[in-house]
C-alpha cells in the first residue's frame, strides 16, 4: 500500500482519541499548508482535509488533490458524492493514500454541492447514505464517518436525525459529527445559514444518550476550548470547530494539547512560525508560491501586540514575485522584535 511507505495507518484508537478536537473541513481554507500549520499548533488534533468529491478522483483522476505530508496524521479525508460505488472507489483511493479516516459530507449547504446531490441534501436520503456508508466500509480498513446536520428545510430534526442516526449506524459508522444547525437549502445563502436557524446543542447531547454506542461529535458555533469543554464534560465523545480554528488558530490550537488531551505544552507561536520555514523553503524550491501558505498563517498573532503589523506585512509581502522567508521573518519582527536573531532557515 503506498501511504503505507510514508507511515502505518494510525490505530483506530488513536484517531478515535484524537477526535476529541478536530478542525472541520473547510472549502478554500483546510488545504495542505494549512494542516500543516495545525499541525505545529497541536500534536494531538484530527485535522480534516477540504471535501474532495468523489467524481473528481474517480472520474476525472485528480489523484494531486489527495496529496499530504506525512506530518499531518492524524488526518481524515472528506468526501462528496452520492453514488454508492463511486464513494468506495474514492475511499479506496484515500485509504491507499494513506488517510487515516474517510468522511461522507452529508452537511454542505451550497447549491454547488446540491447541484451534485450530495452535502447536506443528503439528510433527505438516509438509505442512499447508509449504502455510501456500507460500500465504504467494504473496500477500507480505515474508520468511514459522516458529517451531518440535524435535518434539512422542514424536516423535523426529533425525528429525522434518530432514523439517521440508526441507518448509518447499522450500516457501520461508528463515529458521526453533527452540525447542531438544521441546512436551510432554499431562500438562505450558506452565510446566512451559518446565523439562522438556531443552534439546538441539546438535541445532540439527546442523540449521544438515545445511541451511547456512537462515537458523537458536535459542531457549529463553537468559538473556544472552554465551550468545547463543556460539551465534552456533558458527555458528547468530541467537538468539531470550524472558522474560530482558521481565524484565532493559537487560541484555539496551541492551547489543545494540553487542555483537552492532557498533553504536551501550550504551542509558542513565534517557534510554531520558524519551524515553517524549512516547508516554505522546500514549497518554494518545488515552484510554489509564498502566499500559498501565508495567507494560512495570517491570524496566528491574532488578538497579539504587533498583530495587524504581521498580517499587513504577510498580505503585502507575500505576493511579490520571488517572495521567500526574508518576507515572513520581516512580518514576524512586527510582533517578535528579536525573532531575526533566531533565523534557521
Amino acid at each position: 500500500m503506498a501511504g503505507s511507505q510514508s507511515r502505518a495507518l494510525a490505530d483506530r484508537s488513536e484517531v478515535t482519541r484524537a477526535a476529541r478536537l478536530s478542525v472541520a473541513p473547510m472549502m478554500d481554507w483546510t488545504d495542505r499548508h494549512c494542516r500543516y500549520l495545525h499541525r505545529l499548533l497541536s500534536a494531538e488534533t484530527l485535522l480534516y482535509t477540504e471535501m474532495v468529491t468523489a467524481p473528481a478522483l474517480v472520474r476525472g483522476g485528480a489523484l494531486h488533490l489527495l496529496d499530504h505530508s506525512p506530518e499531518e496524521h492524524p488526518v481524515a479525508l472528506q468526501l462528496g458524492g452520492s453514488d454508492p460505488q463511486e464513494l468506495a472507489q474514492a475511499a479506496a483511493l484515500g485509504a491507499e493514500a494513506g488517510y487515516d479516516e474517510i468522511n461522507l459530507n452529508c452537511g454542505c449547504p451550497s447549491d454547488r454541492v446540491q447541484s451534485g446531490t450530495f452535502g447536506a441534501v443528503l439528510m433527505k436520503e438516509a438509505g442512499r447514505v447508509a449504502e455510501c456508508v456500507a460500500s465504504m466500509r467494504e473496500v477500507v480498513d480505515v474508520d468511514v464517518t459522516v458529517k451531518c446536520r440535524i435535518g434539512v428545510d422542514d424536516q423535523n430534526p426529533e425525528d429525522v436525525l434518530p432514523e439517521f442516526l440508526d441507518r448509518i449506524r447499522a450500516a457501520g459508522c461508528q463515529r458521526v459529527t453533527i452540525h447542531a444547525r438544521k441546512a436551510w437549502l432554499q431562500g438562505l445563502s450558506p452565510k446566512e445559514n451559518r446565523d439562522i436557524p438556531p443552534l439546538d446543542y441539546d438535541l445532540v447531547h439527546r442523540m449521544k444518550a438515545d445511541f451511547p454506542d456512537l462515537h458523537i461529535s458536535i459542531n457549529g458555533g463553537i468559538t473556544t476550548l472552554a465551550e468545547a469543554q463543556v460539551h465534552l464534560d456533558a458527555g458528547l465523545d468530541g467537538v468539531m470547530i470550524g472558522r474560530s480554528a482558521y481565524h484565532q488558530p493559537t487560541d484555539i490550537l496551541a492551547e489543545a494539547d494540553p487542555m483537552i488531551y492532557g498533553s504536551g505544552q501550550r504551542a509558542d507561536p513565534v517557534e510554531v512560525v520558524m519551524k515553517m520555514l524549512p516547508y516554505i523553503d522546500r514549497h518554494l524550491a518545488g515552484g510554489g508560491r509564498l502566499h500559498q501558505i501565508t495567507r494560512h498563517m495570517l491570524g496566528l498573532f491574532a488578538g497579539r501586540p504587533g498583530a495587524r503589523g504581521w498580517r499587513r506585512a504577510l498580505s503585502e509581502g507575500a505576493v511579490k514575485d520571488h517572495a521567500g522567508p526574508d518576507v515572513v521573518l520581516d512580518a514576524l519582527s512586527r510582533v517578535a522584535p528579536d525573532a531575526e536573531a533566531a533565523q534557521v532557515i
